[in-house]
């Protein structure tokens, strides 16, 4: 069961958050779905290098609010915050709205998302890198960010091969089965000269433990990173004075 769902999808309500927030009748519901997709795939597409993470939609009466989740908010931004205000009046045109909000919240560590670990895989294939060189360089930066565990499927010709295969690399630990593990997940492509090369990143943040924020705007928190830190350089105190005893004693002494 856990190869067939999205992990994402699993999860939530449990330890994360929607990433359309608003209420829709039978009558517009589907027009409102529609819209957001068509919000999502416009600004993907408008701001390619920008290291968007994910949106978040949100509307309240007559008002869209649209939070843009970025590793790079220099680019969006731009000078003088000019290249938001263009971005807001072609929203405006797109959904027809006159009240349309953009937020833009900076990702601190890119390289605990999947989103932007998959992208960064898919940019340098794009730029004839080595596939294999490229996800080992990914799972180093990830694992060396903290994250308990990181796996990468990649299909497709890859390495301009006639027949398309599949591999896959993973360190760590991944279980997908464990509602309560906090497992990021994207399925990314990459467009290569002799074709498409799809990606798919699930990155293991640690356990979720207690009460979580399911808000996705919602940045940092009790469960975040820093609490896992502390408690992984625990782990290293232990297994460090271990590793002293095993030496013959850690203490200054100098052996003959």
């Amino acid at each position: 069961m856990g190869q067939k769902a999205n992990p994402i999808g699993n999860r939530l309500g449990i330890i994360r958050g929607w990433d359309s927030n608003w209420y829709g009748s039978k009558k517009d519901y589907a027009s409102k779905l529609i819209e957001d997709h068509k919000i999502r795939t416009y600004l993907s597409a408008r701001i390619n290098k920008g290291g968007i993470a994910k949106i978040v939609i949100e509307r309240t009466l007559g008002k869209l609010i649209v939070t843009i989740h970025t590793s790079k908010p220099g680019i969006i931004i731009g000078k003088g915050g000019n290249e938001v205000d263009r971005i807001k009046e072609e929203l405006k045109k797109l959904t027809g709205k006159d009240d349309v909000q953009i937020n833009i919240l900076e990702i601190r560590r890119p390289e605990l998302d999947a989103t932007i670990v998959g992208d960064t895989i898919a940019r340098q294939i794009e730029n004839r890198i080595n596939f294999k060189r490229a996800t080992k360089m990914a799972i180093a930066s990830t694992l060396r960010m903290g994250a308990e565990g990181i796996k990468v499927k990649l299909s497709g010709r890859l390495g301009g091969a006639e027949i398309a295969r599949s591999e896959e690399f993973k360190q760590g630990r991944t279980p997908l089965h464990t509602f309560r593990m906090d497992i990021d997940y994207a399925n990314v492509f990459a467009q290569t000269v002799y074709g498409k090369i799809g990606i798919k990143v699930w990155i293991c943040k640690g356990e979720v433990l207690g009460k979580r924020e399911l808000n996705p705007n919602f940045v940092g928190g009790k469960n975040d990173m820093s609490d896992r830190r502390e408690r992984s350089g625990s782990d290293e105190r232990r297994g460090g004075d271990r590793r002293d005893d095993r030496r013959g004693g850690g203490r200054g002494e100098r052996r003959n």
